[in-house]
């Protein structure tokens, strides 16, 4: 279990919700996934066993899978293959870590969805719309929409992320970035959603993010994993309320009964929530990949 890397020598520029970021040299970085957890944008009092290296095995599945459409940040997950001061910290890193490109992100979130949930749920419940885009009336949380949809997001270190209209992305990016994301993030999940459907999965809505290389618009971060995804079990699909899932909705399932108001401190998970939370993680990675760790 990592809570949190420790690598001395390496100078640590950022540690997120759930990743440390190190700089290695002016243009790579190196990504570590720890096995913090998240839920309403605060990082939980209770880290779940394994949970990194499921979400970087999973994005390093997807970044192959999807390098036809799209090139990503991705230069090595091989710790053989890093520098050798990274190498020295290989107990750590293995099958936690990428090696990966250093690149000009930018301050959108990219979020596809094929069904309405989540904060789009809440949305549509209001305003018959999501992030400007009117849709029929009469829809079912969970429901199919009629086609999918981007609804991009502001990018938030700390707090939430906020759901904006494609034009207030144009305005903030350029309207010819945002309408290449746009058509990108929709192409990424049609390509997505369909292979999941032949795993038996129903991909709900995900979200990613861009950034540039030497002028190069390349996918980074992490990719369709159970942290930046709604996965749905085919089989038990029922439209109408909350879906069972293989991502960290049980987490928010569980914290919705508490007094909890979402704000740091982050509680701690009962030790049963905590083992389900890891099960699901490792499920979602031998679904999707017909693989085990």
């Amino acid at each position: 279990m990592l809570l949190e890397s420790n690598l001395p020598g390496l100078d640590l520029i950022r540690r997120g919700k759930v990743r440390d970021v190190y700089a290695v040299g002016a243009d790579k970085l190196l990504i570590v996934a720890t096995d913090r957890i998240s839920a309403f944008d605060v990082i939980l009092g209770s880290p779940i066993p394994g949970k990194g290296r499921v979400l970087t095995q999973i994005s390093l599945f997807w970044f192959d899978f999807l390098k036809d459409i799209v090139p990503n940040h991705l230069i090595s997950a091989n710790v053989d293959e890093y520098p050798a001061e990274l190498q020295r910290h290989r107990a750590q890193l293995e099958g936690r870590s990428m090696y990966v490109h250093r690149a000009n992100m930018i301050d959108v979130e990219c979020v596809a969805r094929g069904y309405i949930s989540g904060s789009g749920w809440k949305e549509y419940k209001t305003t018959q719309s999501i992030c400007g885009i009117a849709l029929p009336a009469g829809l079912r949380e969970s429901d199919r929409l009629p086609a999918p949809i981007f609804t991009p997001a502001t990018k938030a270190q700390t707090g939430h992320d906020e759901n904006i209209s494609f034009e207030t992305a144009a305005a903030a990016i350029g309207l010819d970035l945002a309408t290449k994301l746009r058509s990108l993030t929709l192409k990424i999940y049609d390509r997505a959603a369909a292979y999941a459907e032949t795993r038996g999965i129903i991909l709900a809505d995900t979200k990613f993010e861009f950034g540039f290389v030497n002028g190069e618009l390349l996918l980074g971060d992490e990719v369709l994993t159970p942290d930046s995804s709604r996965f749905w079990p085919r089989a038990s699909y029922a439209p109408g309320g909350p879906q069972p899932s293989y991502d960290k909705q049980y987490v928010r399932d569980y914290l919705e009964t508490l007094t909890w108001d979402k704000r740091p401190p982050g509680p701690v998970l009962p030790d049963e929530v905590v083992r389900r939370t890891g099960e699901k993680y490792n499920e979602a990675y031998r679904v999707l990949t017909g693989r085990s760790l």
